[in-house]
């Protein structure tokens, strides 16, 4: 780490052991992405006072022993204003300390404003972990980077078609992403930076765990957007396990029912059991 950084007070958090060593116990690296998009809940929901929330809290009751992290998309939760917050409040509160909680908030700006976010998200919410876009550069980075215990995932090479646009782009005998890899790895260590990889550019993976060796990934694009499970344990884990893979949709909306709760741990189950056989 840079000696410049000014590292802030102690806040609770996860540090790489205790996050290694949860995913080592559960022989899972599975994180649960909650889109929770009030549009897609189970309709007799609606009734509770904060049915995002009652929604959350059973897939979490459901799905805890099978999962290390939970993965919160700020903008379901943005987009309702006021009584999203407080979802997200309430869900964050409810994920048990055990959890690795991930902020998908995708947030990158200058200096003043990043360190306003990153107070927002580790201190007033409490989150071990928040998503960046590097686009402006180390000073927009830095203040995630300045909280002990806690996690900056910094965008690396995104699963969705538009990556083609400037993330693959070749440059200087290599590809944009690759650079932004390296240059970002240099402002802080294996211990506070993750990178989001999509997985559903396999053919990606063996080069970017050559470029980073000891970093965690966050893994989206499992499961609805078609990512392939096998290809991400094979090819992108290290010592450490060195990944969580992120699947949303695919376990929260298994099911509409009444037991759509045990819907999600059955799909959720089902992944944890293909997880364990490359974590014994």
């Amino acid at each position: 780490m840079p000696q410049h950084f000014c590292y802030l007070p102690y806040l609770r958090g996860m540090t790489r052991q205790q996050l290694v060593s949860q995913i080592r116990d559960k022989k899972s690296c599975l994180c649960i992405g909650l889109d929770s998009d009030i549009s897609k809940i189970p309709r007799h929901l609606l009734s509770f006072s904060d049915p995002v929330f009652e929604f959350n809290k059973r897939i979490i009751d459901a799905t805890s022993e099978l999962c290390v992290a939970y993965k919160i998309n700020t903008a379901f939760y943005e987009s309702r204003g006021a009584k999203g917050w407080e979802s997200m409040e309430n869900t964050v509160q409810y994920i048990p300390s055990s959890h690795f909680k991930i902020a998908d908030a995708k947030r990158g700006d200058i200096g003043n404003t990043a360190s306003q976010y990153a107070k927002a998200f580790f201190e007033t919410m409490a989150f071990d972990a928040i998503t960046v876009a590097p686009y402006m550069g180390e000073d927009s980075i830095k203040p995630f980077l300045e909280y002990r215990n806690k996690w900056t995932i910094v965008l690396g090479l995104t699963s969705n078609p538009g990556a083609r646009d400037f993330e693959l782009q070749e440059i200087n005998g290599g590809k944009l992403y690759e650079l932004v890899l390296k240059r970002v790895a240099s402002w802080g260590s294996a211990e506070n930076l993750m990178f989001v990889i999509g997985a559903t550019r396999p053919q990606e993976f063996e080069r970017v765990r050559k470029t980073l060796p000891e970093h965690f990934f966050l893994v989206p694009g499992i499961g609805t957007q078609g990512g392939d499970l096998k290809d991400v344990l094979e090819k992108a884990m290290n010592s450490d396990c060195g990944i969580l893979l992120n699947i949303s949709r695919a376990i929260i909306f298994a099911g509409q029912g009444r037991d759509f709760d045990l819907q999600a741990r059955a799909i959720a189950t089902s992944y944890q059991n293909k997880m364990q056989n490359y974590l014994l």
